[in-house]
């Protein structure tokens, strides 16, 4: 008989496919083996949110089942009164059978139609809670904090999210197709064998598939470190491939094409050793389960064979003892394989389960309110932060951008500039102190409502794998195509997108790599000024530009910056020099602050860094005098 096993789910397409070019943190972690069980049963809870929209498919999906479960059942008892009646050679021969014969053939028919429905109706229900989780998970990664993404591993989180994605779909499929289908067949059949049988015949039945499961689960147990461990080698060989092919270029130029794949091969060595050893086990669990089967249906046969020897039963009871056996142990050795994948499929899904229980650093106060604009104002009240306690980046910084000032934020690396963004941004919370907008404490406010005041062009431009359109109108999707138009000529990159050949249509590349770093920098300079927001934010804005794409560009932040209230924060000092104000830092402490002639004068840590980088300008210059003339 053939065994139902519904949808080949292994092929469905998963929308989190669609988060693999995401750079996420791999979050598989082993865990200790004693809250296993608990770790299983508190995912199996968690995921049983997702079947609730479409309750009422799933509750007539298992009504479906339990009726193709019932005709199922049916078929074996028709057959045993079929067997009966041609054994008994009498005169109803012509009519009894021809009318059982009809009456089993319309339990097959029904078996089959009920089967088929619970599938199509529980089709709408699984894709549901599939879309549901990708969602989930993707909102979630875009809720977590700025430092779990700079802890990420490129790639290694992909997989886990799309075996953990998948891992959902398959237990919702094993449940339904596998194993709420055999409770309630093995249910219907214990039924009908304690009532018209001796108590032998199901104690032997249900004696095989106790002992059955007993050694599935013990081998299955003891299988699982293999798989864990092929999930946790296949994570990293994926995330060493994705970080080998993202810094190609470093690769390249280091000529260390050899050591990537070394290391890429040893980790893919040690999963291949366990995948062996995984495939072995297995070998050895198929085997004891055959075997286990093979006698407990020996001595089912042996003694119905005996009982109809004796008398005690009819040819139509060994039919039927035969036929239960079938229909029993033809899912029961489906069920070996429908543990171990849900086994499988637990240790999957716990890998986004854990993903979704990540803190979420930064989150809106409970009484969080919009923030309010007024002229835009800000101010940085004897701010103290630190990624880790043992280092202090910034200390006592306190300072004010008036409405419409610029202020310009210079020192050395590591100085501290680059995180004063990162606080206005809210991407971290001060250790100490307060940053206000309009005398309003950004923690008191609403994310969405504060970045959505702050416009920014940051020093590493990465752009999205699309085009040139999508990318700038990222500033204001709802930005009409003359607004978009205008926003890459104030930024000086039009003429160069419309000499291209399919112009705003042009894609740009994973990260933007078809672009120069020049060009990036203008995409993002155009995007920010069509976002329109009060507060600008320039973080080394013009620091992958050439000499006169810079000054062109300066020109037209001088004339934008007339109208905003503007931080920028810059290490090339000539591009500061029209700055209402400059700070200059130096350790995360604010150093000295005035305008350019004003720090000049003092003579202090500015000066120093103006007089080494007019040497640095001067020494460019004569090299490219030289080489010019040569």
């Amino acid at each position: 008989m053939k065994a139902h096993t519904g949808t080949n789910f292994d092929k469905i397409p998963l929308p989190i496919h669609s988060l693999s070019n995401i750079s996420m943190v791999h979050s598989s972690r082993t865990q200790p083996q004693v809250h296993k069980d608990r770790r299983d049963y508190h995912n199996l809870r968690n995921m049983l949110p997702f079947l609730w929209e479409y309750r009422g498919r799933a509750l007539l999906a298992l009504g479906c089942l339990v009726l193709a479960k019932l005709a199922n059942v049916g078929i074996p008892l028709v057959l045993k009164e079929i067997v009966d009646a041609l054994d008994k050679g009498d005169e109803t021969l012509l009519v009894l059978p021809l009318f059982l014969l009809l009456g089993y053939g319309a339990l097959r028919l029904s078996s089959s139609l009920f089967n088929e429905l619970r599938d199509a109706i529980f089709a709408r229900v699984r894709y549901r809670a599939m879309r549901n989780l990708s969602n989930r998970v993707l909102a979630h990664l875009h809720e977590l904090s700025l430092r779990f993404h700079l802890q990420r591993q490129t790639g290694a989180i992909s997989r886990d999210l799309e075996r953990g994605t998948r891992s959902v779909s398959t237990i919702f499929n094993y449940l339904v197709f596998s194993i709420i289908p055999m409770v309630v067949e093995f249910g219907l059949v214990a039924v009908i064998m304690l009532s018209q049988y001796e108590v032998i015949f199901t104690l032997i039945t249900f004696g095989t598939v106790a002992v059955y499961v007993a050694f599935t689960l013990a081998i299955t147990e003891w299988r699982m470190e293999f798989r864990h461990t092929m999930n946790r080698l296949d994570s990293q060989a994926n995330n060493q491939a994705f970080d080998s092919l993202i810094n190609y270029e470093t690769v390249k130029y280091f000529g260390n094409e050899p050591l990537e794949l070394r290391r890429f091969d040893e980790t893919l060595s040690r999963w291949e050793d366990n995948a062996v050893k995984s495939q072995t086990s297995m070998s050895l669990l198929n085997f004891g389960q055959g075997g286990i089967t093979a006698i407990g249906v020996t001595f089912i046969m042996l003694l119905a064979a005996n009982s109809v020897v004796k008398g005690s039963t009819s040819i139509g009871d060994l039919v039927l003892v035969n036929a239960f056996m079938l229909q029993l142990f033809i899912p029961l050795n489906f069920l070996g394989m429908v543990y171990r994948q849900i086994k499988y499929s637990l240790a999957d899904m716990d890998l986004i389960f854990k993903l979704l229980e990540e803190h979420a650093e930064i989150t809106d106060a409970k009484d969080a309110k919009q923030l309010q604009l007024v002229a835009g104002e800000v101010r940085f009240e004897q701010v103290d932060f630190h990624y880790q306690p043992e280092r202090e980046i910034l200390h006592k910084v306190d300072f004010t951008i008036a409405a419409g000032e610029k202020l310009a934020v210079v020192g050395h690396s590591g100085a501290g500039k680059s995180t004063l963004s990162r606080l206005l941004f809210r991407f971290y919370d001060v250790t100490d102190g307060r940053i206000k907008i309009d005398g309003q404490d950004l923690r008191q406010v609403t994310r969405s409502s504060l970045r959505s005041a702050i416009g920014i062009v940051p020093q590493d431009t990465v752009l999205f794998n699309d085009t040139i359109l999508y990318n700038l109108a990222y500033g204001r999707p709802d930005a009409s195509h003359e607004d978009i138009e205008e926003a890459a000529r104030i930024a000086h990159i039009a003429e160069f997108i419309e000499q291209l050949p399919d112009g705003y249509r042009t894609v740009v590349g994973e990260r933007g790599l078809k672009l120069s770093g020049g060009e990036k920098q203008r995409v993002a300079i155009a995007r920010a000024m069509l976002k329109r927001p009060l507060i600008l934010v320039f973080d080394e804005a013009t620091s992958s530009l050439d000499t006169k794409t810079e000054q062109a560009i300066q020109e037209t932040l001088g004339e934008v910056a007339k109208q905003h209230t503007t931080l920028v924060i810059a290490h090339r000092l000539s591009t500061v020099v029209d700055a209402d104000r400059i700070l200059v830092m130096e350790g995360g402490r604010i150093m000295e602050q005035g305008k350019h002639h004003e720090l000049l004068e003092m003579g202090g840590l500015y000066h120093q860094m103006w007089q080494l980088q007019q040497k640095e300008r001067q020494a460019l210059e004569m090299i490219t005098t030289t080489d010019s003339v040569t």
